[in-house]
């Protein structure tokens, strides 16, 4: 049996996007921009785009391409879906944005 872990959830979910990643030949960018449309068309709630949303714009993805990638799968998934993604990705970069400011913030702190 596997060592006991406090998050067995997200360290298999983490030992799976590594392995993921491995992997997959295609660069950076496509890759995440995959994963963000293979969410959409999976309905996927917001915690999964908040995975996944921060590590796309480190690899140089845009709002405006994340939304291209929207328009590219509407007609396959629907208008619902769509829609719902475009709303679930806004909550994830509003949570990334949150994120990034608490650690300036308490960068900033420890300076005098």
């Amino acid at each position: 049996m596997a060592t006991a872990s406090e998050t067995p959830v997200l360290d298999t979910l983490a030992a799976m996007t590594v392995d993921s990643v491995e992997r997959c030949g295609l660069a950076p960018d496509t890759f995440m921009l995959t994963r963000i449309a293979a969410l959409a068309a999976s309905d996927a709630p917001p915690i999964s785009y908040v995975a996944n949303i921060d590590p796309a714009l480190q690899t140089g993805l845009t709002a405006d391409q994340l939304q291209d990638v929207l328009v590219a799968i509407a007609p396959i998934v629907g208008t619902a879906r769509v829609m719902t993604a475009a709303g679930n990705i806004t909550k994830a970069l509003g949570v990334a944005i949150a994120v990034a400011d608490a650690e300036g913030q308490g960068q900033g702190q420890g300076r005098a």
